[in-house]
This record gives C-alpha cells, structure tokens and sequence, in this order.
C-alpha cells in the first residue's frame, strides 16, 4: 500500500505542476471579465463593488480582491497570469480537502490520494475549468470546504468546525451567487438523516450558527451601496435558467446533459460506471457505508436541479465535482487491485495528453485561429487610436479578450469605459456595426467573431477602413 500511495502522490505532483504550463495561453472565452474590473476596481479605489467598462456589474467581488492586491505586487501586465495562478490554487486547494474528506471518512490515507487524483484527472478541471480565470474554481473551492467542513464537525462533533463551515460558505457566496446556500443546505439536509449526526447538528449551538450563516447574506446586501438591487440581479439570474425557450432542445437535453458530464468527468466517470455495470464493485460495510449513501444522496440532489432545469452549462456543476469524485472513486476502489491499477494507467494517460495539449496543440489553434488575434488586434487599435479618445460597448468573448490587452498595455493610464452619453470625437470598440455610435473604421475578423472600430468626428479622417 506504501509503494501505491508513493505513485499516487508522484501523479499528484505532476498533474499540480502540469496546470502552469497554461499560465502562458493567450486569452480564452470570457477570461477577461476579472482582469478588467479587477483594474479598474483598483484604479478606482472600490472594493465593495464589482466595475467593468465603468458600469456596476453587480457582482460580489472576492476573487477581484484576490486580484487586486497581487496584480499589484506582480505588475498589472501580468493580471492574466495572476487570475489563472489563483485560479490553479483554487482547484489543488480543493483536491487536498478532499483529501483531507476522505481520510476522515474512510481513515485510509492512500485512498485520500486516490480521490484527490481523481478529482484533478478530471477532463474538464485539467484541461480547461481547472487552470481558466474564471471565478467557478474559486466559489467551487470554498462550497466543497463548507460541505467537508460541515460533515466533518457532525462527525467529530466539534462547533469550531461547524463555525468554519459557515464561514467558508459566506466566503462563496461573496465569490459569486446566492446558490452557494443550495449546495450547502442541501448537505445539511442529508447529513440531517444520519441518527448519529442529527443530535450534534440541531443543538442548540449548531442553530445559532445555521441562522448566522443563511442570515449572512442579507447583512451583505445592507452594507454595500444599491445591495437590494444587487440582490434582484442575482435571483434573476437563477430564475432565468428555469425558463423554457425550446421544448425539443429541453429533451434532447435531458439525455444529451448525463452523457456531457459522463466524458468531461471521466476518466474516473467511466471507470466507476464500467464497474457498475460489471458488477464488480464490493460495497463498504458498516460507518464507510453510511459515509458512501451520504455523498451518493447529496451528489444526487445537488445534480438534479442543473439537470432538469431548461438552461445550464458544465460549469455550474464545479461545486459537485470533488464529491463526485470522491463517490466514483470509491466505486473504483472497492473493486478491487486490478480496476485500481487501471486507474492510475488511465490518469497517467490524460496527464499525458493534458501536457500534449499544452506544449503544442492549444499554442497552435491560439496562433492560428483565437487567442493571439486578440493580442495583436489591441496593438492595431492602440497605433490607430493614438492619443484620440478610445471606448468599449463590446462585450463578447473577443471584446473583452481584446479590451483586457488594451487595459493592461495603457496602465496605468484609466481603463477603457463605455462611451458618455455625449461624445464627439474618437473611437469605439464595438461588436456590431452601430451606426448610432459612428462609422466604420475598421473590422476585425478574430475567429468566427467580429469586432468593430467605429469613429466619430475628427478621429474619422478622410476615410473609413473596409
């Protein structure tokens, strides 16, 4: 068992050192959301709100202040660099609590590292959502801790770990939305069917810091300025995801949705599934199987809300993928030594491709097709614009990809803003060609996006630009 856990750890730490071969890549989707408001929050002295092309986003602001104070130590050139390094954090912090989960449940240390493998050779965290700036590893981080934490102190019985718990979930809520509080009460609710917890979890200390934690929230909303309509955004939001536009699209779905999340969670999605289905699977006796029917039950009810709402993507799904990790792996583990050899081949084969990827086929499609277009396209519009006035109304993935490389090449002169209301001459980067905010400069092809520079005035010349 030494000599396994020694391979599983050595697999740890090259899948950990595998995530900063994507520091270098150029921008990708809507990774320059935080990079953006992060500098401009920062130009602008604001931390309780969340600012991008000077309009309130709306959006609570945790990960900008992470940003914020390193990408000022580390030099505002490198914001992109410092997202993505926060971001890699986040997710190998998250695998060593699961670590931590499941040696205390399972008291066995080698199949800790196991599941903390797993989790990290998960396709979509190490290929993409593990390393990518966006807030989903950070919020997922801090909801999974909660759960741990909270499952943990019922277990061990100890209100200090209750209390973190609240804390931690607080922490994800101010990282981004109200749905925080539905994967930590829906663990809460599990837990709460377990005889052995339910006395510690309803005592009457357990309550005070329940009623704080849900309580939170709304303390939030009161102390930072136009909270409650900050508050509205955010149920929007949610309540938006549950409105049907298609009904064919909702059914293809529905059975399209377990078949997504099969692939881009294996390979240890479908290594539990193979042993499912052969029946190979020994089931954990005694405390371990009340351990397993638990994170089965809350990996289930968290799930079936994202499955069966009409709109949603993978990554709402983060915050489930360390407990599903931890259910798939235990599959896997009770089948025995040979499904557990399988397994380290198969995490050592996508370590293996994620590090191909890496070094050689995402370089080339940014080179030839997006990423590096967004580069050289801001230094076009810069040596075009020159000290004429420059906005931004675009934001697409290409814009602000494009408006991020701007920013961090003008710093520390301000932030590119949204046009005033009354502007005469200068430019605009736009994502359509808006006649209200001026003619046609020049065009941009950047992938299968297009992005215009519009003028006004003086800045227009004698001609515009096809």
């Amino acid at each position: 068992m030494n000599d396994q856990f020694t391979k599983f750890c050595w697999l740890l730490a090259i899948a950990a050192l595998s995530f900063l071969l994507a520091l270098n890549h150029y921008y990708v989707g809507e990774e320059a959301i935080f990079p953006i408001s992060s500098l401009e929050m920062w130009q602008h002295g604001v931390w309780l709100k969340q600012y991008m092309y000077g309009q309130d986003m709306q959006h609570n602001p945790l990960f900008n202040w992470l940003i914020m104070p390193v990408a000022a130590l580390a030099g505002w050139s490198h914001v992109l660099v410092v997202t993505r390094m926060l971001t890699i954090v986040a997710t190998l912090a998250t695998a060593a609590t699961l670590a931590w989960l499941s040696n205390r449940l399972f008291q066995d240390r080698t199949f800790a590292a196991f599941a903390a493998l797993a989790y990290l050779s998960m396709a979509d965290v190490l290929l993409y959502h593990g390393w990518l700036g966006y807030v989903d590893p950070l919020f997922a981080l801090f909801i999974f801790a909660a759960v741990a934490t909270l499952w943990v102190a019922a277990l061990e019985q100890r209100i200090s770990l209750l209390a973190l718990a609240g804390l931690l979930i607080t922490l994800a809520f101010l990282s981004k939305a109200f749905t925080a509080y539905v994967f930590y009460g829906t663990a809460l609710f599990v837990l709460l069917f377990a005889a052995r917890l339910r006395g510690f979890l309803l005592s009457g200390r357990a309550l005070l810091l329940h009623v704080a934690v849900f309580v939170a929230p709304m303390l939030w909303l009161a102390l930072i300025p136009h909270g409650s309509a900050q508050g509205g955004r955010m149920f929007a939001e949610i309540l938006q995801k549950l409105s049907l536009i298609d009904l064919k699209a909702y059914v293809v779905r529905l059975f399209s949705y377990p078949l997504e999340i099969l692939l881009w969670l294996s390979p240890i999605a479908a290594l539990a599934l193979y042993s499912l289905v052969r029946k190979r699977n020994a089931p954990d006796e005694g405390a371990a199987r009340l351990q397993f029917r638990l994170a089965a039950w809350m990996v289930l009810l968290q799930f079936a809300p994202y499955w069966l709402v009409p709109q949603g993507g993978m990554r709402y799904l983060i915050p489930i993928y360390p407990l599903f990790a931890l259910l798939a792996s235990r599959l896997v583990w009770q089948s025995g030594m040979s499904a557990r050899v399988a397994a380290q081949r198969w995490f050592g084969a996508i370590l293996t491709l994620n590090i191909v990827v890496a070094v050689a086929a995402f370089p080339y499609y940014q080179s030839h097709y997006r990423g590096k277009n967004y580069h050289d396209t801001a230094i076009d519009i810069l040596q075009l614009a020159q000290d004429r006035p420059l906005y931004v109304t675009d934001v697409s993935a290409a814009g602000l990809s494009v408006t991020g490389y701007i920013d961090q090449r003008i710093y520390p002169h301000p932030a590119l803003q949204w046009p005033p209301a009354q502007w005469s001459s200068g430019y605009v980067i736009a994502h359509t060609a808006d006649a209200t905010l001026g003619t046609i400069y020049k065009k941009y092809r950047l992938g299968g996006d297009e992005l215009f520079l519009l003028c006004r005035g003086d800045a227009c010349g004698s001609a515009a630009q096809p």
